[in-house]
């Protein structure tokens, strides 16, 4: 049996590489380039359709400059969760 991540934590990871990403202005293709990875595989990360191996976590969190507990931890505002009920 396959298990797979939970989708909320595939969301966090999504949002936070977006982020990420784009704070260094470069675009999904770049990012892949320099990742040695598919174009389409980061936007299917992006969308949290995949679940990431710990080695391509560690090659995006290298190339982004952050670190992977950086790219799995919920940085959504306080104001925006009690927004959207989450409080």
């Amino acid at each position: 049996m396959v298990r797979k991540s939970s989708d909320s934590l595939r969301a966090v990871l999504a949002e936070n590489i977006k982020t990420f990403r784009r704070g260094k202005k470069i675009s999904q293709e770049e990012l892949a380039e320099r990742c040695g990875l598919h174009r389409t595989y980061i936007g299917s990360v992006e969308r949290h359709e995949r679940n990431v191996t710990l080695s391509t976590l560690e090659v995006l969190a290298s190339t982004l400059g952050v670190t992977v507990p950086e790219l799995l931890t919920d940085r959504e505002s306080p104001h925006q969760k009690q927004k959207d009920g989450k409080i």
